[in-house]
């Protein structure tokens, strides 16, 4: 133990540091700038994204990284809907041969009652004495008055009846005989501190079809039937993405000129910019930082950014409030960002209404792109928690 003052540890109520110290508990960590995903890189692989597109939530991914994350996805599904139907059709098969070993109690205690020898379930309260025969059933005293057709025994529906009773109390019989079996064998349990004696629980398919079918219903529930979801959230709840709904993203990079002389910061027209990386830029061993085609500014993740649906084209929020909205439409290729009536009309009539996106205020196709913070208190995700077992006795 290190050296402290005296008293240190004397006080009733614990300090931030030592606080920090425990091992237990939800452990709490702030994230520094270097715990930040860029905004251009791809949420899934962690690096800069390639050929990148967005979903309508604004998440960014690399097209081959989204795709196979999706492909993976309705992999697992059907795998789950296959594994679900064989745990269905076990589930019956077991139900169908409890049936046939309750018919055939009944079938064996009809017989035993026929010779005199009792029936065998062992935990029937009736049973019938040698030599006499199985008892009609009785009339109910509250009908005893009436005038009524006398029914005979041996109608078909009263032996229906009968039957189906027998089964289901047989069926109870089996079914309680089970688990005294099984609270036997769990008071009979091997040395369980010997390695080699230790018992494992295996899962029964009864238990498996019911954690499967659980997890299905809360699936189904969340995200519709079969559907694939978004792996870029924070939360445990993604929301639903298909191949159709990615938008392709076109960040916009400043293309340096081959003389000793730069080009100038705020160039008058747009011949300046291009869609791709800039060759100097990766002649020299750089990465070419993306910017705002409209002002120039540098992208990063202090800064919002919007993307365009119809052409792709991000700028940033300063350009998108002053230039885009007001025009309704990009001011790199001049595209309308008004929907189209058939695509107004289509979210209208949709389910998934409340899933839209919010960042399209004012009816214009505009996503805003998400970015993690800067590390910054007020700069977005600063802190994050580990959630732990503390105080268990």
């Amino acid at each position: 133990m290190t050296k402290h003052s005296k008293n240190n540890t004397a006080s009733s109520i614990f300090t931030y540091a030592e606080y920090k110290m425990l091992d237990y508990g939800t452990k709490k960590q702030r994230l520094g700038n270097e715990s930040m995903r860029r905004f251009d890189a791809c949420a899934l692989c962690l690096s800069r994204a390639r050929e990148p597109v967005a979903c309508k939530k604004g998440h960014l991914f690399c097209k081959e990284c989204a795709y196979t994350d999706l492909l993976t996805q309705k992999k697992n599904i059907a795998a789950q809907k296959a594994r679900l139907e064989a745990l269905r059709q076990e589930a019956e098969a077991e139900r169908s041969r409890a049936r046939e070993a309750a018919r055939e109690r009944v079938l064996l205690d009809f017989e035993r009652g026929q010779l005199g020898l009792g029936s065998v379930g062992a935990g029937s309260s009736s049973k019938t004495k040698p030599g006499s025969a199985a008892s009609p059933p009785q009339a109910d005293d509250s009908q005893a008055g009436l005038k009524r057709k006398a029914t005979s025994p041996l109608s078909p529906s009263r032996l229906q009846a009968s039957l189906k009773a027998s089964e289901s109390q047989a069926l109870s019989e089996l079914a309680s005989e089970k688990i005294a079996q099984l609270a036997e064998a769990k008071n009979k349990l091997p040395d369980f501190w010997l390695p080699s004696l230790t018992p494992t629980h295996v899962a029964s398919a009864e238990e498996e079809r019911e954690k499967l079918e659980k997890a299905l219903k809360e699936a189904e529930k969340t995200f519709g039937t079969g559907k694939t979801v978004c792996r870029g959230g924070v939360g445990k709840v993604g929301h639903t993405l298909g191949v159709k709904d990615l938008i392709p993203v076109k960040f916009s990079f400043y293309k340096h000129s081959k003389g000793p002389s730069s080009a100038s910061s705020t160039p008058t027209s747009t011949s300046g910019l291009t869609e791709d990386p800039s060759n100097a830029a990766v002649a020299k061993g750089e990465e070419p930082e993306p910017m705002c085609p409209s002002c120039k500014k540098t992208l990063s993740n202090s800064v919002k950014m919007f993307l365009s649906k119809p052409c792709g084209h991000v700028t940033c929020r300063t350009c998108t409030d002053t230039l885009v909205r007001p025009a309704a439409q990009c001011v790199v290729c001049d595209v309308s960002l008004k929907p189209s009536s058939k695509k107004s009309k289509k979210s209208k009539d949709s389910k998934d209404e409340q899933d839209k996106d919010a960042s399209t205020e004012g009816e214009l196709e505009l996503v805003e792109l998400t970015r993690e913070g800067t590390g910054f208190a007020g700069g977005g995700l600063a802190e994050t928690s580990k959630a732990g077992v503390a105080f268990q006795g």
